[in-house]
């Protein structure tokens, strides 16, 4: 099944009955008076979290959807019946946005999570409800309110834990192979991965978190080089980034360390947010590099890159690291949960924003005296 993260829809809420003028007319009772019904609400529109659905394809191509219009009012007291409303499914992590004015209108982040997104209209008032002691033969009903109409942006965020990015080969893909049963597609051409991934990584036997894979970015995807930069918006819900370079490429004349800032730079321009989110290095394909020459080769890069915060040396196509990596994540991840995660990046974005030019910096703190600045090889559990 093709994945589809984005689609726009039209919505149209049911119309509101008409109220009915009518006057009871029964034998022996003259000058009945009025007794229409009012009409009948319309249908609304809602949309419902499911997660057994994980991509937006039923809304590729069926773009238009209608609820029910409310029936009409009738004579005898008569109420018209409210229209059925339409409940259109939709993938765990959607947010729904009013494609006309941007404003966001629901996060369905949870299974079952439920947001009416076209009130149906309210049905009219039947000449019933114009009776007084003035007016005893009322001939004024009320037509149905017509249903909101909106034209809607669907947007599919994936829920997980730790994302991945990097370059195109750097090694995402065969890393979320080595820790997780997912199977991505890996090969030895750039762009492999053309969707996101999501695999559940299992470091003991009541522990696990998500950790989801996106296609690679290349310099210029701001502008559309490679892939763009669309899939970023699928890590926007990680709690950790893990940002995967590949040490030793094919091309001698590749630097990694200049490749490594130009997925920073497109990190920053796409998202402050995302750039600020906390971020390990993890320096992948050291079983490629000599062992004597190794140590300080990856000492070198992180010098130059400038890089202060944890660092991890892995071989995911060996495993080499990859256990004690996953561990020092599930670790962190313990102590940041996602509630107190988020709350504390948006105090610290206010307290920035408070001071004049001050950059909003948020730098991971290291778990323990491994996870520190210094640069180790990774360490097989």
């Amino acid at each position: 099944m093709k994945f589809v993260d984005e689609a726009f829809i039209e919505v149209y809420a049911g119309d509101g009955g008409n109220g009915a003028a009518s006057f009871r007319r029964e034998k022996f009772i003259p000058r009945g008076g009025p007794d229409g019904g009012d009409g009948g609400r319309g249908g609304s529109i809602y949309l419902v979290a499911n997660c057994n659905i994980n991509t937006l394809v039923d809304y590729r191509f069926l773009k238009i959807f209608r609820a029910e219009r409310g029936e009409n009012g009738r004579g005898r007291d008569q109420y018209g019946r409210g229209g059925d409303d339409k409940v259109l499914r939709v993938p765990v992590g959607t947010v729904v946005s009013d494609a006309e004015t941007g404003e966001t209108l629901a996060d369905l982040a949870h299974h079952e999570a439920r947001a009416m997104v076209a009130k149906g209209g309210r049905g009219g008032w039947g000449n019933l409800h114009y009776k007084s002691s003035t007016n005893r033969a009322p001939r004024q009903f009320q037509p149905g309110e017509k249903g909101e109409a909106r034209r809607l942006h669907l947007e599919l965020k994936v829920l997980a834990d730790v994302g991945l990015l990097g370059m195109p080969n750097a090694g995402k893909s065969t890393l979320i192979r080595a820790v997780s049963a997912a199977q991505p597609k890996v090969a030895d051409y750039p762009f492999t991965t053309l969707a996101p991934n999501l695999g559940v990584v299992r470091v003991s036997m009541d522990k696990s978190f998500v950790m989801a894979d996106i296609p690679g970015l290349i310099e210029g995807a701001a502008e559309g080089a490679g892939l763009g930069h669309q899939f970023l918006r699928h890590l926007q819900r990680t709690r950790l980034l893990l940002h995967i370079v590949d040490l030793a490429p094919f091309d001698p004349e590749t630097d990694p360390v200049r490749e490594a800032r130009a997925i920073v730079e497109e990190l920053r321009r796409y998202d402050e947010a995302l750039y600020h989110k906390p971020r390990w290095l993890v320096l992948n394909k050291i079983d490629m590099i000599a062992s004597e020459e190794r140590d300080e080769r990856l000492a070198n890069f992180v010098q130059t890159f400038g890089w202060t915060g944890p660092v991890y040396a892995i071989s995911a196509l060996t495993g080499n690291g990859c256990a004690a990596l996953m561990q020092a994540v599930s670790h962190w991840l313990d102590e940041h949960p996602a509630e107190a995660l988020s709350l504390g990046m948006e105090n610290e974005m206010e307290n920035e924003a408070e001071k004049e030019d001050a950059p909003v910096v948020l730098t991971p703190t290291p778990i323990d005296a491994h996870t520190s600045s210094k640069l180790k090889q990774g360490e097989t559990s």
